[in-house]
C-alpha cells in the first residue's frame, strides 16, 4: 500500500479547498531538485524541449505559489494560473467537490486568483530551472475580456516559458463564446499582437460539435497559435454515483477520460497533424497518458487524478511510459504520437 493510500481518508475529512490550499502550502516549501528522466520521454513543443511530457494543468496552482515543488515531484512541465489582470474572489464557496465513487471532482471556482502581478512577481522571486507556463483569463466584470487576455499575453510573456489562452472555464458566465466565429478571430489577432517571444497555446472545452471544432482548428492555424490544449472541465454530466453528482460547474477526472479522447482525436483530424495537441481531461495512469500520445497529444497533463492516486503520480507515469514505448517499438515520445 501506497503511504498516500494511508493519508487519503485523512485528507478527505478536510473540506476540499482548505484540503487543497494546505497541499499547495506544503508543496511550496519542497527544496528543488530535478528528477532524471528516460531520455525517451524528452519532446520538443513549439520550440521548446520537455524533459518529459507529464505536465501539471492549469487550475492546481493558481498562483504560482508551488511551482517549484510541482517539478520537484516529477512533472515535465508546470502550468500555473488562471491568473486574471486583477484580483478576484472567484464564486461564493463552497465550490470544489469530491466525488470518490467516480473518481471525479466538480469545481465551479470561477478563476478565483490573487491577479496577475502578484503571480508573476512570485514566480520571478523563486524562478524554477524547469519549465513554467503561464495560463491567462479575463476578469469576470471585464468591460474588454479579449482587452483582457492581450494584457495578460504581454505580461505573462517576460515570465513564462509558454502562455496559455485560457477560453474553456465554464464558471465565467459567456467565457466560452469566445471559442468561436468573430470573437475567436478578434481574441487570437488581440493575443498575436500582444505576445512576446514566448509560444501561446490555446485551451478548449471538451463540449463542442465536430463544426465547432472544425473552426478553432482552422482560425488556430490560420492565427500562428502554437498548440492547442483538448480539454478543460465538462458541463455533460454522465452518470454519477457520489453524493455531489447534482453540484453545478466543470466535472473533471475519469468520467471525462473517453469524452477527452475523442475531442483530442477530433482535433487531430480537424488539424491534420498541422498543430501540437496537448491532451488533458481524465489521464489518471501511464496507459491512459499513452493512450493520448497515440491518439495525438505531445503532451499531457494532469488535474483531478492527484486528489485520489497522491503527489506520486507524475513520477510513476514517468517511470512506466519507457517501457510503453518500448513494448511498441517507439524510441521516443515523438515517435509515437498520433500512431494510434
Amino acid at each position: 500500500m501506497r503511504a498516500f493510500d494511508l493519508v487519503r481518508p485523512l485528507l478527505f475529512r478536510i473540506e476540499a479547498e482548505r484540503a487543497h490550499a494546505l497541499t499547495i502550502a506544503g508543496l511550496a516549501r519542497l527544496p528543488e531538485r530535478a528528477p532524471a528522466d528516460d531520455a525517451a520521454l524528452a519532446t520538443t513543443v513549439a520550440g521548446i524541449r520537455f524533459p518529459n511530457p507529464v505536465g501539471l494543468a492549469a487550475g492546481v496552482d493558481k498562483n504560482a505559489e508551488a511551482a517549484t515543488g510541482f517539478l520537484t515531484l516529477g512533472f515535465g512541465f508546470v502550468e500555473v494560473g488562471t491568473l486574471t489582470p486583477l484580483p478576484q474572489d472567484g464564486n461564493p464557496r463552497p465550490r470544489l467537490f469530491r466525488l470518490p465513487k467516480d473518481r471525479a471532482v466538480i469545481n465551479r471556482m470561477g478563476f478565483n486568483n490573487g491577479g496577475l502581478d502578484a503571480g508573476l512577481a512570485r514566480l520571478s522571486a523563486r524562478r524554477p530551472k524547469g519549465i513554467v507556463g503561464v495560463n491567462v483569463g479575463a476578469n469576470k466584470d471585464a468591460a474588454d475580456r479579449i482587452a483582457d487576455y492581450a494584457a495578460g499575453v504581454a505580461r505573462a510573456s517576460t515570465v513564462a516559458d509558454y502562455v496559455t489562452v485560457n477560453i474553456s472555464s465554464p464558471n465565467t458566465p459567456g467565457l466560452r463564446g469566445l471559442q468561436s466565429g468573430s470573437e475567436l478571430t478578434a481574441l487570437l489577432a488581440a493575443v498575436q499582437g500582444a505576445r512576446g517571444a514566448v509560444p501561446v497555446f490555446l485551451k478548449v472545452a471538451p463540449d463542442l460539435d465536430r463544426a465547432q471544432i472544425d473552426g478553432i482548428a482552422r482560425a488556430a492555424i490560420d492565427s500562428g497559435i502554437d498548440a492547442l490544449i483538448v480539454s478543460n472541465t465538462t458541463i455533460a454530466r454522465p452518470t454519477l454515483r457520489s453524493r455531489h453528482a447534482g453540484e453545478a460547474g466543470g466535472l473533471s477526472g475519469a468520467p471525462l477520460r473517453e469524452p477527452a479522447l475523442q475531442c483530442l482525436r477530433d482535433f487531430r483530424a480537424a488539424t491534420g497533424g498541422q498543430l501540437p495537441l496537448i491532451g488533458a481531461g481524465g489521464i489518471g495512469s501511464a496507459e491512459d497518458a499513452y493512450a493520448r500520445i497515440r491518439a495525438g497529444a505531445s503532451l499531457v497533463q494532469l488535474y483531478s487524478a492527484l486528489v485520489y492516486e497522491g503527489p506520486g503520480l507524475a513520477r510513476r507515469m514517468t517511470r512506466a511510459l519507457p517501457t510503453l514505448l518500448k513494448r511498441d517499438g517507439f524510441a521516443s515520445v515523438a515517435d509515437a504520437v498520433g500512431t494510434g
